[in-house]
């Protein structure tokens, strides 16, 4: 499935698990799906398995979000502890769209608690609380952490019930965007079909060769090893230590997740002369997450200036990764200099970034998978110099291997089935139903203000009813539509009244006699109270002695 068509069954509201090979673009695909949300004031929230995925997105863990944290179960005590925190009660109920990306590193057990969370705090028992559910991810890349005596099968999400009852649609992304040497290409969708050549092995095991860059990025499977060849590099080098130390404001708390989650140290180390990568997305600056470089010089500031490898001269200037709730207050802020050193990291750590080129040590895999996220990271094998690998570097899981053919199918299916005038439509009830906007003038008001970094207004909810009352619904419908008792519907439309008097409401209009009544109560209480100005509707409707409805009480004051 191409992007566009991806996209285009996002936007229809369907549950989602979107998937494709490593450089397919599933990041990119979301983006652009959050930023069609934003445009038209549709809550999204957006989260990741691990805090470095969520830092791609600007998001924050699931386990934050949802308020599971590190728990293995939930009892009806810890949802109704849950419960009394305001900040997830009013996140939850909000939002419209629920992200949840490198899916394939939560376990299954916290994708159900995640469900049972959802469904309590919604009331509902429609799967995840009858949020659009949007999964992201590749199984064949790194596996959830379990326990010691926990096989795959015990672990992958895809083996839940939640998954089950989400009914996820499957968008299996087939362009490559990220490997442009198809010798490299091949390599990998022979990992991916567990079938590696004699021949693939034969390239890889030659690979070892001199990379045209002064000092390529190492990558090793463990920390120890990465380690000690930044701090001996960054040794060798003649000359003074520069110290950026991170500014941390708000709850220290969470700033503790936040610095295990992102590559910017609380401490940075550098010299001139260092191997640097850049470790957060900034493209109107000209940076990416892993974009490499060296430090040439400092500004007036004392900031450093990083020489990328395609020769630009960028100054890293403080960056701001924080967290912020649904109404975009700030829980925590981590301001640092958005570089590390890179003359080695992990091979966990690159999940998610592009290298222009790697020397990788792979002689120490010691998880299926972890071959196949490292290989995948550079574009081609002239980028590429393995000095090591053993067996398990080139194998994959055989269940994910399994599932992942049986997510192709899926695929291909929901491409054939799903056909662009028919989502277009579902787009826009998907819009109705969530209480965004589809007008055009507003939605260009809303990308200015997301151009210029300012928040966007939430949509009047009697201008959502108002909408609904131009395209000819009535009361039962509309209340339908909006998820609204018909009396709510009914308030809406004295209020419609007043905010848009031009709105023909004259299909709502009570019988004559009704609408008499209504004006003399009304009348006759505001004569013996003077001074109140306005009435509710309790004293009409015992002035009336009950013998009229609520409901007919509002639609007869539209017309007073």
């Amino acid at each position: 499935m191409n992007q566009e068509k991806a996209l285009a069954i996002l936007k229809s509201g369907k549950n989602i698990f979107l998937t494709g090979s490593a450089g397919t673009g599933k990041t990119y695909v979301l983006n652009q799906y959050v930023k069609y949300l934003k445009e038209r004031n549709i809550p999204v929230s957006i989260t990741a398995s691990t805090g470095i995925a969520a830092t791609h997105l600007e998001g924050t863990t699931i386990h934050a979000w949802s308020g599971i944290g590190i728990k293995n179960s939930l009892s009806t005590r810890n949802l109704q502890d849950l419960r009394k925190k305001k900040y997830l009660k009013k996140n939850i109920d909000k939002s419209k769209v629920l992200i949840i990306d490198e899916i394939s590193m939560l376990h299954k057990k916290q994708l159900d608690m995640v469900n049972v969370v959802l469904k309590y705090f919604r009331e509902t028992e429609e799967a995840f609380g009858g949020i659009q559910l949007i999964l992201c991810g590749d199984f064949f890349q790194l596996p959830p952490i379990g326990d010691y005596n926990e096989t795959n099968r015990d672990k992958f999400s895809f083996m839940s019930q939640s998954w089950l009852d989400a009914n996820l649609s499957i968008c299996y992304l087939t362009d490559q965007y990220r490997q442009t040497d198809n010798t490299l290409h091949q390599i990998l969708n022979e990992i991916r079909i567990g079938n590696i050549s004699q021949n693939s092995k034969d390239i890889l095991s030659s690979n070892q060769v001199e990379l045209d860059v002064e000092e390529p990025t190492k990558l090793y499977t463990h920390n120890v090893d990465v380690d000690r060849i930044n701090i001996q590099h960054l040794n060798s080098i003649k000359g003074k230590k520069e110290n950026y130390k991170a500014t941390i404001k708000g709850n220290l708390k969470l700033a503790e997740t936040v610095k295990r989650s992102i590559m910017a140290p609380e401490k940075l180390e550098i010299k001139i002369g260092s191997k640097v990568m850049f470790v957060k997305n900034n493209h109107e600056k000209g940076y990416l997450n892993g974009s490499l470089g060296n430090v040439i010089r400092y500004n007036g500031d004392g900031l450093p200036v990083v020489k990328l490898l395609n020769g630009y001269e960028i100054t890293a200037e403080h960056e701001d990764w924080r967290i912020e709730d649904e109404s975009g207050k700030m829980l925590v802020s981590f301001q640092q200099v958005p570089l590390r050193l890179a003359w080695a990291i992990t091979v966990h750590k690159s999940q998610g970034m592009t290298l222009d080129a790697a020397e990788m040590d792979l002689s120490k895999t010691f998880e299926k998978g972890q071959g196949y996220v490292a290989l995948s990271r550079v574009k081609s094998l002239t980028g590429l110099n393995l000095t090591g690998y053993n067996n398990i570097t080139l194998e994959v899981d055989e269940l994910a291997l399994k599932a992942d053919k049986r997510f192709q199918e899926l695929s291909i299916v929901a491409d054939y089935k799903n056909e662009g005038k028919e989502l277009e439509k579902k787009a826009l009830q998907f819009i109705k139903k969530s209480g965004g906007i589809s007008n055009l003038d507003e939605i260009s008001e809303n990308k200015r203000n997301l151009k210029k970094g300012n928040k966007t207004k939430k949509k009047s909810t009697y201008l959502i009813t108002k909408q609904l009352i131009d395209e000819g619904y009535d009361l039962k419908k509309i209340a339908k539509e909006r998820e609204l008792t018909i009396g709510t519907v009914s308030t809406h439309l004295i209020r419609v009244s007043d905010l848009y008097p031009n709105t023909d409401l004259s299909r709502f209009k009570p019988d004559n006699k009704i609408i008499s009544k209504v004006k003399k109560a009304r009348n006759e209480i505001l004569k013996a109270n003077p001074s109140e100005n306005t009435i509710s509707l309790k004293p009409i409707f015992d002035q009336l002695n009950g013998e009229i409805s609520y409901g007919d009480i509002k639609l007869a004051l539209v017309f007073l």
